[in-house]
């Protein structure tokens, strides 16, 4: 991992989630399998964290709490007085340029097919109208209330629903804002619980239904939701065995590791009631409620035996924060590819600014994203992996009718096509045709070995089909 790889990892609070991609426990309802294939077959979302905290340009909630890294420093040293400029940030929110359907236009130029927002971070803030908390972007005390569009997450699914996007809720099963979960008898030493969840049994229960009657509005009052995107993977049910091995790992008073468990089969359930095929994505535990996995600003190095998924910002840093850099475009396209041809989605964030609009740089972004994918989407949407999966500069994907792709990844100093392209472990079927995507040229191939060569004629070398990658299919 390069240097700015880890500056980013660190930069966004990177969860660890080792364990749980050894681990997928296969989802056994028909109409969740139906929707997930559905899913996979998308392949490239859109993910957006917002809140209030956006008018500081800081990383969303972490600084709220007591861990002490570099990406979520506090202004000031006084936590109290800190904490409560924090959460009056409700009473100065005013996004009066948001327009979730500029986004949903924006997104769905650029090829991307499902969208996951943020309706409550750790923080508690709800950019929904929760009638369990008055921390939220629809009370009087925020400024944005009288806003015809005020219910930020109703407005946002229902602009990319229109669009024809699957929709997903964020939701952060801790929450920082409630007494049940950070009570105010007692300091707040780190992310989990700050109580012997044992020793107040009840309190913690007012959590659990807390938690689980926010998560039934959704699910109930915003239209057809399609994924339930949870974070926040310290909050659930460890076993005994568990509990040990986390308690190696901390430095902390043991109770502060303790079975934080808000019944997530029963979450499931009901939440399926409502909304029928509910993809439930609990993310880095492992269980029958992770229907899919989530590695954080990583790429596995190889194809996964189970639906997956990518998520990464195109900042370093999940929130806005002015100044930072975004993601270069080929850079972007070839994750894209590097993702799907190793069977996963890739998810990626864009943070609105407080005024309610991305910055020009993440339109930029999406822009020339799309106009790669008008040329090349075939090779990605409803494609799977098939071997050798990646040879040095190139891709594969292949579609159910055996239509195969082979997309070559293009250097920022290359300006003309290879004379020909080597691979040693692929090569197309007996008679099968080649094309240039986007291009009138004529490439050739032959077999060699085990493998092939591809030819492109040498007096059509500068006519480039697009740039950053160029996608050869074989039919």
């Amino acid at each position: 991992m390069s240097e700015v790889e880890k500056k980013e990892s660190l930069h966004a609070g990177a969860v660890e989630i080792e364990k749980a991609l050894k681990e997928y426990y296969p989802e056994t309802d028909p109409l969740v399998l139906k929707k997930l294939e559905e899913w996979q077959n998308l392949k490239f979302g859109l993910l957006m964290h917002w809140a209030p905290s956006s008018q500081w340009g800081i990383v969303e909630s972490w600084s709220l709490c007591s861990e002490d890294e570099d990406w979520c420093k506090r202004s000031i040293e006084n936590y109290t007085e800190y904490k409560r400029q924090y959460e009056n940030l409700k009473s100065t929110f005013n996004p009066v340029r948001f327009n979730p359907k500029k986004w949903a236009d924006a997104a769905a130029e650029a090829g991307m097919k499902y969208v996951v927002f943020t309706t409550k971070h750790h923080d508690g803030f709800c950019m929904y109208d929760s009638k369990y908390t008055d921390y939220k972007v629809i009370d009087e005390g925020c400024p944005f209330h009288s806003s015809p569009r005020a219910n930020i997450a109703k407005e946002v699914f229902d602009e990319f629903r229109n669009k024809g996007f699957m929709t997903g809720a964020y939701f952060s099963k801790p929450d920082w804002h409630s007494d049940y979960f950070w009570w105010q008898k007692f300091a707040t030493p780190d992310r989990n619980a700050n109580y012997n969840i044992n020793k107040y049994p009840e309190r913690w229960q007012k959590f659990v239904e807390f938690t689980q009657n926010q998560i039934d509005e959704l699910m109930t009052n915003y239209g057809k939701i399609d994924i339930l995107w949870l974070d926040g993977c310290w909050v659930r049910n460890y076993s005994e065995s568990d509990l040990a091995e986390e308690r190696k790992n901390v430095n902390y008073n043991n109770y502060r590791v303790q079975n934080q468990d808000i019944n997530m089969p029963l979450i499931a359930k009901n939440s399926r009631i409502k909304q029928p095929g509910l993809i439930v994505v609990d993310r880095a535990v492992p269980g029958q409620q992770q229907n899919y996995l989530t590695p954080e600003n990583q790429v596995p190095d190889k194809t996964l035996p189970y639906p997956w998924e990518t998520c990464m910002p195109m900042t370093p840093s999940w929130s806005y924060e002015p100044g930072l850099e975004y993601k270069p475009a080929r850079k972007l396209i070839h994750l894209l590819i590097d993702i799907v041809a190793k069977g996963g989605n890739f998810l990626l964030n864009i943070a609105p600014t407080s005024n309610g609009d991305y910055e020009d740089e993440a339109y930029d972004r999406l822009k020339e994203i799309g106009t790669w994918m008008k040329i090349n989407s075939e090779a990605i949407y409803s494609s799977h992996p098939v071997s050798p999966y990646k040879e040095g500069k190139v891709c594969f994907t292949q579609l159910k009718n055996g239509t195969t792709y082979a997309i070559y990844l293009v250097d920022e100093n290359e300006n003309s096509l290879p004379d020909k392209i080597k691979l040693e472990n692929f090569c197309p079927k007996a008679g099968a045709n080649i094309e240039l995507l986007g291009s009138d040229i004529k490439p050739e191939w032959r077999k060699e070995g085990s493998g092939c060569e591809i030819y492109f004629p040498a007096d059509q070398s500068s006519k480039l089909p697009n740039k950053y990658a160029w996608t050869l299919k074989f039919s």
